[in-house]
């Protein structure tokens, strides 16, 4: 039986690194072409074009720690129907990681230089997150997407008005995270503890104005 069950630990854990590999230094191949399309690009002041970087760069940096998060918790997922919907939310994430690395190179900026210890992070927190149970899983899917929208609400309201093709593309992830958590919750989400909703809100904190400048 041991002999058996190896190949497949080894097929796992490449498929990992494969998969975390492709997210660090592949910009991506989404599905869906990014929202922004043939919109006009805006004619940025200095000041608003840094800002703007910056945002897309935290973006960016979410969606990095997205994929990981969904892939440890793919792995360590109990059920394997939801371990298929994981997947295909973890597909979307890819879009996503596609479209803000996409605008950043429009913009002239550059990805974080910690994305790999954002990847790393995310991935051990979404393979401790599975092992406590899928509906504790599911639950902490369900509330980082939350916080995840919200905080794309709060970039809406800091992007240049005029700046249609970040705009674009910051709503339609707005939109794509409130579909997964509302699957998460479809799922059998479990609602997570006050605690540890502001625990979370806090350490994401700390990561967005990292990410802004590094």
């Amino acid at each position: 039986m041991r002999g058996r069950d190896s190949p497949m630990r080894v097929d796992t854990l490449i498929l990992s690194v494969d998969k975390a590999l492709r997210t660090l230094f592949v910009n991506g191949a989404p599905g869906r072409g990014s929202p922004a399309g043939a919109l006009p690009d805006h004619e940025f002041s200095e000041r608003e074009r840094a800002r703007t970087e910056g945002l897309m760069r935290v973006n960016h940096v979410g969606e990095v720690c997205a994929q990981a998060l969904y892939q440890g918790q793919a792995l360590t997922c109990h059920d394997a129907s939801i371990r298929l919907s994981l997947e295909a939310a973890a597909d979307e994430e890819v879009e996503h990681l596609a479209w803000t690395a996409g605008r950043l190179a429009e913009l002239g900026g550059r990805k974080s230089l910690l994305n790999p210890l954002w990847y790393a992070g995310s991935w051990s927190i979404g393979a401790v997150a599975g092992k406590c149970g899928d509906a504790w899983s599911l639950g902490f899917l369900a509330e980082t997407e939350r916080q995840v929208e919200a905080h794309l609400s709060g970039h809406l309201e800091m992007l240049p008005a005029e700046d249609v093709r970040s705009r674009a593309i910051v709503a339609q992830m707005k939109s794509d995270e409130r579909r997964h958590a509302d699957m998460a919750v479809a799922l059998g989400a479990h609602e997570l503890p006050v605690m540890a909703k502001t625990a979370m809100k806090l350490v994401a904190k700390v990561m967005t104005k990292t990410a802004y400048y590094l």
